[in-house]
């Protein structure tokens, strides 16, 4: 697949996602690597977010000025501030995080005509990396991704190789990247659909070839426990959190968190639990 043709082989994913319980929400995310959540915004909070996004200043990337971006758009304005705290969203990630969550950043990317993909990657390096500095070492997070446009064919939708995140082998390196791969799945979705992907899954987007633009929204979560290998992730402002509310707040806590993290845990802590329900096979079966 390349900028200037669209590959008619394509595997496309065809899932009705309006029709998945919560269980099979949770079943997707952990087995194949992604879900995705339709209608989690309204179209007037489309059209609103559409209207923010097009006064933003944006870079283009170092491979196409096609491809752009803005990061941590949530101190840009109240709106994008507001839905790190997206009541379904929340709801969905305390289902398969806990209630303990770290929010880790926001992005605008956009995808103009002529963008030619994104390489088939993934986010999460457990040891860091320049690109995602040492947040991208934290082992557990879960990326939301907010669409303002139709993902169809021909105008960059989400690419995803379905259950990579699994593979114990060398060729799953999450540092490695991929041109293309024989299993590589388009995932299309209409504007005010989120994809909720496994940071260890390997994925990118395809070329945009249409003649619109692709706005997208990327909010980045994390369970408390999971901390960054290095304490090395700059604290957000603190006269910005002050302007927080308490809602917010919640999702700010210190980015290089580990609650939880005992480097000296016994093999017999004492008050051990003996059930949890985040890691019975019952959660694929939730209504």
């Amino acid at each position: 697949m390349n900028s200037n043709t669209i590959d008619l082989k394509m595997k496309v994913d065809k899932t009705d996602w309006s029709k998945l319980t919560l269980g099979d929400r949770i079943k997707s995310l952990e087995l194949e690597g992604y879900v995705v959540y339709p209608d989690l915004l309204s179209p007037a909070q489309v059209a609103h977010f559409k209207q923010m996004t097009s006064t933003l200043e944006t870079k283009g990337t170092d491979y196409s000025d096609k491809q752009r971006s803005r990061v941590d758009i949530h101190w840009d304005h109240s709106s994008f501030a507001e839905l790190i705290a997206h009541p379904p969203t929340i709801a969905f990630l305390e289902a398969v995080l806990g209630p303990d969550i770290v929010f880790l950043g926001s992005v605008f990317a956009q995808s103009r005509p002529g963008h030619p993909g994104i390489s088939i990657h993934t986010d999460g390096q457990p040891y860091g990396s320049k690109i995602f500095g040492y947040k991208g070492s934290c082992p557990v997070q879960i990326r939301v991704l907010y669409y303002l446009d139709d993902l169809t064919v021909d105008v960059s939708p989400f690419l995803v190789v379905p259950r990579s995140h699994l593979s114990l082998h060398n060729d799953a390196n999450p540092y490695s990247r991929y041109s293309e791969h024989p299993d590589q799945v388009a995932v299309p979705a209409k504007a005010g659909s989120a994809i909720f992907l496994n940071h260890r899954c390997f994925h990118g987007n395809c070329p945009n070839i249409g003649n619109r633009d692709r706005d997208m929204l990327a909010y980045l979560y994390r369970p408390a426990w999971a901390g960054p290998v290095e304490e090395k992730i700059e604290p957000w402002p603190e006269d910005k959190m002050a302007t927080l509310s308490p809602i917010l707040r919640r999702f700010f806590g210190d980015p290089n968190l580990r609650k939880d993290f005992d480097f000296n845990h016994p093999n017999k802590p004492t008050n051990m639990r003996n059930e949890a329900p985040g890691i019975s096979p019952a959660r694929w079966e939730l209504p």
